[in-house]
């Protein structure tokens, strides 16, 4: 039998790029402070001896796993795009992404985390909402030293950074945008309950409703869960209203589209009777007829965001950098064939 090919070592790459092994390792580990010159070398050194670093090796060494958590609630939309995002970013450092869904609502939830942080040692997690609000889990990584990067956190402060977008600022760019097509009754649909987006989202619609003079009809707002199927109740709910609304602001794309279906289903014409517009821009809003006009949350730069504080976060376990980083990433309102102006209502 052929014996398996010998291993090329972290030293022969130093030798042949006339460095200290220690030099190597620091790039390994992308750490800065090596002259780029210095790291060319060291990576042609790689390639041409075909080196193939020891993931537990270098682990080890440095006090890393290379592995990050992405701890979570709910699957959906988002969470795919956010989750690519995030593994993208990683594999650019050569660290691993694991998925971890969560039931927020689960009397054990502490104890669970707790098993999985003593199976795997996570350099970081990210926590997306609304479980980057959830007290449990943030005490125990606190506990554990675990650095921490949440996504559009509602409660503040905190003891580690965010990523996220002015969910407060998009809410009024959109309603401002059914105000300036002559809107006035305007329905709104909420997200989660305890979820940060839902709470900034419906206080940007509030204060650009009062803002502008214009009377919030409590009848039209409803709670809809960010899920297509209260989506559905909710609009049944509204367009059943005395006086229904000329347009509605749903607070995800699914929703909105849930209120595109039961427009369609009353023999609604749209937008001619009735505008509609939605909050992501996840992949529903180009799918359904007519076409979402909605805000778009850069997910995959969030997720680029959120993975890089973690990976440029060295050693593992040292405490995060005075002022923390909380970085709001910018969005976009695209308006679409949803929406349109008063005077055009059939």
């Amino acid at each position: 039998m052929t014996p398996p090919p010998r291993s090329v070592t972290i030293q022969e790459v130093a030798e042949l790029a006339e460095v200290s092994a220690k030099t190597v390792s620091r790039v390994l580990n992308h750490e800065p402070g090596v002259h780029v010159e210095t790291r060319n070398r060291i990576l042609k050194a790689i390639e041409q001896l075909d080196y193939q670093p020891n993931v537990n090796a270098r682990g080890l060494a440095g006090d890393r796993s290379f592995l990050i958590g992405l701890f979570c609630d709910k699957p959906g939309d988002y969470l795919s795009e956010f989750q690519a995002g995030a593994v993208q970013r990683c594999r650019e450092s050569d660290y691993h992404l694991t998925l971890e869904p969560w039931d927020s609502d689960s009397p054990e939830i502490g104890r669970h985390v707790n098993t999985l942080l003593r199976q795997l040692r996570l350099d970081g997690v990210i926590l997306l909402p609304p479980v980057s609000d959830h007290p449990v889990i943030l005490d125990t990584l606190a506990e554990k030293g675990i650095p921490t990067v949440r996504v559009a956190p509602r409660l503040e402060p905190s003891k580690s950074p965010s990523v996220g977008i002015d969910d407060y600022a998009a809410a009024r760019r959109m309603t401002r945008h059914l105000l300036d097509l002559g809107h006035r009754r305007i329905g709104f649909i909420l997200g989660r309950p305890g979820h940060g987006a839902t709470d900034e989202r419906y206080r940007g619609f509030r204060d650009e409703m009062q803002a502008s003079g214009t009377p919030i009809d409590a009848t039209l707002v409803k709670v809809g869960n960010f899920l297509f199927t209260d989506g559905l109740v909710c609009a049944e709910q509204i367009l059943q209203a005395p006086q229904p609304p000329t347009a509605i602001f749903a607070s995800n794309d699914d929703t909105a589209a849930a209120v595109i279906a039961v427009a369609r289903r009353r023999g609604l014409s749209l937008p001619g009777q009735l505008s509609v517009a939605g909050f992501d821009d996840a992949p529903v809003a180009t799918m359904i007829w007519p076409e979402l006009t909605t805000i778009r949350q850069p997910v995959a730069a969030l997720a680029r965001a959120a993975a890089g504080l973690i990976i440029e976060h060295v050693p593992r376990r040292r405490g995060w950098p005075e002022p923390l980083p909380h970085r709001l990433l910018d969005f976009e309102l695209l308006v679409r064939g949803s929406t349109s102006s008063l005077d055009q209502l059939a």
